[in-house]
């Protein structure tokens, strides 16, 4: 009974929820950039100021991480963010062409929903929080239950800055008891309008699924590919210091490292220099059997582990130096399962004889993660251009995966939703941004006379009146309106219609105005 009464309750501050966030998204419509810019200012100071209390209630909660990783998140999400996006146009008129005379006008979408997931726990709500109210929509978000204190902590904290600031009461808002029937009342809402969801393939699918406009992404699977012209030790080096990054809790983080076999002893040597562990097969075969249940769906208790307590629970010890695992697979699929995505401190390793066999591993790989992102390690521009055709979103160049697919070692736009396209079932490819938050009007003038549109001499359709017509008139309809014409000279035509032609033409008017009289 109380397991039932929590869920009723739970649909009820849903639905109190939405309604009080549609009161907000109306009123923080008619916003001003500066306003709006003073709000953003205000979440920015306060995250920044509980970045680090933040993390290590993260990392405590869900015991996922590691506490100065998950500030630096919490920094990216915020200061990092707000520098990207501040000079960003997101209200009234964004866009003018005078040579078509067309203006784009933003308009805000209204009340949002945004799912959080356990691994990004308080960083992706900052994130979220701060391109909702960029885009003047308001927000409540469906926390992971594993999270739900660190979240509705931060969600806490954004809603106490930017009212503080000025905003609406109840802008940003966060359910404080979470369950799937409060997710699911949240989804079908008619306040809510669009739906933002980091988390699980079931929840994604949940969100395309609510009959409402969703922004989903999916799983990752990242490969790295170190080709033969690489920077080897910098490409070890950025691998390591991305894949470790808070034990490779980050879907876009490396999940496996090709290498050619003319490179293979050397980036080895470098990769166990740089602290990373080479398992036997046996102990290989034994950490697959802890990550994995059900297939290989990844074991949540192994989620953002470091090294040695991964180890530890296989059985066997690594130095504390030591940063990853790594096992040698020679296939995709169930028999090679460190081939799946694992968001933890373990990597999996493939040697290939050139770039084309390393080509094809990575479109296999990337069927476990569509979409995504991958990453190679080049000198070879040429290269370069030769995996931008792989089914990934994101094609990372000499830098790692994680920090380079947020967009915080590269110029793509910093973010904690990252789109995987048609290939992913996603509607979006790129990074989510504030722009993907608004509708945007389009006003129009007119710049051509609609009544003599057909008077382009590119429409000639001989076939709509059965024959040819020559034109002999003095008037060039090519340069001159016909309104001009009729000013000037007039025109002639000479008919080549003969009486075969003339009844069908005339059968022709017959029918199209039969069909004029039925349509009214």
């Amino acid at each position: 009974m109380e397991n039932y009464d929590y869920d009723l309750r739970s649909v009820q501050e849903v639905r109190n929820l939405a309604r009080l966030g549609k009161i907000a998204a109306d009123q923080i419509a008619d916003y001003s950039e500066e306003k709006i810019d003073a709000i953003l200012k205000n979440m920015v100071k306060v995250a920044r100021e509980n970045a680090v209390s933040l993390a290590k209630m993260a990392v405590e909660e869900t015991g996922f991480g590691k506490v100065a990783d998950k500030t630096y998140k919490n920094h990216v999400a915020s200061v990092v963010l707000y520098d990207a996006i501040k000079e960003m146009k997101t209200i009234g008129v964004i866009k003018e062409d005078i040579n078509t005379q067309v203006m784009d006008i933003a308009e805000p979408m209204g009340l949002i929903m945004g799912i959080v997931p356990s691994t990004n726990p308080t960083s992706t709500a900052i994130f979220k929080a701060m391109i909702a109210v960029k885009s003047r929509n308001s927000i409540v978000f469906s926390p992971h239950p594993s999270a739900a204190k660190c979240t509705m902590q931060a969600a806490r904290l954004m809603h106490e800055a930017a009212v503080a600031a000025g905003a609406p009461a109840n802008i940003i808002g966060c359910i404080s008891m979470p369950t799937m029937e409060a997710t699911n009342e949240l989804m079908h809402s008619k306040e809510v309008k669009m739906i933002i969801a980091t988390g699980g393939p079931g929840m994604v699918k949940a969100s395309y699924s609510a009959g409402k406009p969703a922004l989903g992404v999916g799983a990752g699977n990242c490969p790295a590919y170190i080709e033969k012209t690489a920077d080897i030790p910098k490409a070890v080096s950025n691998i390591l210091a991305s894949k470790t990054f808070d034990y490779g809790t980050i879907c876009a983080s490396e999940q496996s490292v090709i290498v050619e076999e003319c490179k293979r002893d050397q980036v080895v040597a470098e990769f166990k220099k740089q602290g990373a562990y080479f398992m036997t097969a046996e102990e290989t075969k034994k950490v697959c059997g802890l990550l994995f249940k059900n297939g290989h769906a990844m074991n949540a208790k192994f989620v953002g582990r470091s090294p040695q307590v991964i180890a530890s629970a296989a059985g066997f010890s690594v130095p504390d130096e030591i940063k990853v695992l790594i096992g040698e697979q020679k296939g995709v699929g169930p028999e090679d399962p460190l081939s799946y995505e694992k968001l933890t401190s373990v990597l999996a390793f493939y040697t290939v004889r050139d770039w084309e066999e390393a080509c094809e591993l990575c479109i296999k790989l990337l069927q476990n993660g569509i979409g995504h992102s991958m990453s190679i390690h080049t000198e070879d521009r040429d290269m370069v251009m030769k995996f931008t055709r792989k089914p990934a979103a994101r094609i990372l160049v000499n830098t790692g995966s994680t920090q380079g697919a947020v967009g915080a070692s590269t110029g793509l736009l910093p973010s904690f939703t990252l789109g995987c396209g048609t290939w992913g079932g996603s509607s979006v490819s790129e990074n989510v941004s504030p722009l993907h938050l608004i509708n945007i009007k389009r006003v129009a003038y007119g710049i051509k006379d609609c009544g003599s549109l057909a008077s382009d001499p590119s429409f000639n359709y001989p076939e709509l009146t059965g024959a040819a017509v020559q034109y002999t008139g003095s008037c060039s309809a090519a340069s001159q309106s016909s309104q001009s014409c009729s000013q000037g000279s007039s025109p002639s035509y000479t008919s080549t219609i003969n009486d075969t032609d003339k009844e069908q033409l005339l059968k022709l008017i017959n029918d199209l105005v039969d069909a004029m009289k039925g349509g009214n």
